[in-house]
């Protein structure tokens, strides 16, 4: 039996100025997740630290420069390749005006506690159900 290998992801919870968290819907053409809601981030370059990669991440996927501030937790997940470690940490926005890219369709900011309503990839309802929408004060 041959044992997959592990990546690394890390994906924001962003706020603006009203409290609402950021979510990007997958394209539907997307290999991954279409249609599902996420919060914006991805897979690490190799040789790329945790902060850059996500700084990254935000910035070709919604078009937002963001500090990092911590972390919020941790999930794992498989995809076909591989098994994923995936860090999901708090951001603070330093620009607010999201400029998609071709992966997502479109965004929404939500209240944290409205996160469940969302029709999020499954890795994310899991997280959320399991801190009880409770990662970013109101």
């Amino acid at each position: 039996m041959t044992e997959k290998a592990w990546g690394i992801a890390v994906y924001a919870l962003l706020q603006n100025n009203e409290g609402k968290c950021l979510f990007l819907r997958r394209s539907p053409d997307s290999k991954t997740n279409p249609g599902k809601w996420e919060p914006p981030g991805g897979k690490l370059d190799p040789g790329e630290r945790l902060d850059e990669a996500l700084k990254r991440e935000v910035f070709e996927e919604a078009g937002l420069q963001i500090s990092v501030r911590r972390l919020l937790g941790a999930i794992e997940y498989e995809v076909p390749a591989v098994k994923v470690a995936c860090l999901i940490m708090e951001g603070n926005l330093v620009t607010e005006d999201v400029k998609l890219s071709s992966e997502h369709d479109s965004y929404r900011w939500v209240q944290p506690s409205e996160m469940h309503q969302l029709d999020l990839a499954t890795q994310f309802r899991r997280f959320f159900a399991e801190s009880q929408g409770n990662v970013m004060p109101e």
